[in-house]
């Protein structure tokens, strides 16, 4: 893969995760707050750590099909 045909796909792979960033955050703003959970510790740590918890999973999984093609 050249330098040319990289960049697009990393621009692309990027605008996705932007995307499903501001998805969940939009739907813990807004869906989140009428469903009724419990105020713990727990939920709350939850909530806060799952966004970053998926993302970090999409780049590993990303990591990992990128250095098992060369």
């Amino acid at each position: 893969m050249n330098s040319r045909t990289a960049m697009p796909n990393q621009l692309i792979f990027i605008a996705k995760l932007l995307v499903l960033s501001a998805l969940l955050s939009a739907a813990i703003k807004y869906i989140l707050p009428s469903v009724p959970l419990p105020a713990t510790t727990a939920n709350a740590l939850i909530l806060v750590l799952s966004p970053t918890l998926i993302i970090a999973i999409a780049l590993f999984w990303r990591f990992q099909t990128k250095t098992n093609l060369t």
